[in-house]
């Protein structure tokens, strides 16, 4: 394999479709945010993106079986509203420069046969987080930027860089008359974080008036919760052996002097 390539496994014609990317990035954010819309929604595969310029491993699946790194396209059709949605997450993102803007521009392309006409792109803001998880959120256009806006999202800070496919899709979408909005929600970054997802969804469900159910990812984060809550306790106990071991040091010090 010597470049990008799509394939599509099926055919599809797509109501004014919205393009949603969720790649692996801080805390996972983007990821866990499409992996959730594409099971609360029932979308379904219909493309498959490969590309010489993700990572040289390949995954085995719980049959066995080995797969090649890979993005893959689903899609939704809305039969409420004026939008279908197209949902693009994955395993890797492009590990070079030259490869982020070969598979941007990829992806862009398939947009473009798609007749989509605006990207939401879906992120981690590495921040100390206080309280619910804060969105973030910056623009093509002030209009697109209004919405965001009004569904609960904060601008984000002037000459923030928005580093990797959340940020390179939407600069260059602009080239191709596409719109589009980067989410980036709030998440010290170290783990995956699915109430860094929440808010970004509920910002999402907003904008485009979608009815989720959000109970089984505040499952996951009852998880993280209790794994966060051991690393604090293992961390805590590692701290207090080091106290008593320099206590100890210190004793034996006193007593040869």
């Amino acid at each position: 394999m010597k470049r990008t390539v799509i394939i599509e496994s099926e055919e599809v014609e797509l109501k004014n479709p919205i393009l949603i990317e969720g790649l692996p990035g801080l805390g996972m954010v983007g990821k866990i945010a499409v992996k959730y819309l594409i099971k609360q929604l029932n979308a379904k595969r219909f493309a498959v993106l490969y590309s010489p310029h993700f990572a040289y491993y390949v995954l085995v699946d719980n049959k066995g079986s080995i797969n090649l790194l890979r993005n893959e396209f689903y899609y939704w059709r809305n039969e409420e509203g004026e939008n279908d949605l197209i949902l693009l997450t994955g395993d890797s993102q492009a590990q070079t420069i030259e490869g982020q803007y070969e598979v941007a521009d990829a992806i862009l392309e398939f947009a473009g046969k798609k007749n989509v006409k605006a990207i939401i792109t879906v992120g981690g803001y590495r921040r100390d987080v206080t309280g619910t998880p804060q969105v973030f959120a910056s623009a093509t256009s002030p209009e697109i930027l209004k919405k965001a806006l009004e569904a609960g999202s904060i601008s984000s800070p002037p000459g923030s860089p928005i580093v990797g496919a959340a940020g390179l899709l939407l600069g260059l979408a602009k080239f191709r008359n596409i719109e589009g909005i980067c989410l980036l929600s709030e998440t010290p970054g170290y783990m995956p974080d699915p109430r860094a997802a929440k808010s970004v969804l509920s910002v999402i469900m907003k904008m485009l008036g979608l009815k989720l159910d959000l109970t089984d990812l505040d499952r996951e984060i009852y998880k993280i919760a209790q794994i966060e809550e051991e690393m604090r306790k293992i961390e805590e106990q590692r701290r207090a052996a080091e106290r008593e071991m320099l206590r100890e040091t210190r004793e034996k010090i006193s007593y040869i002097g």
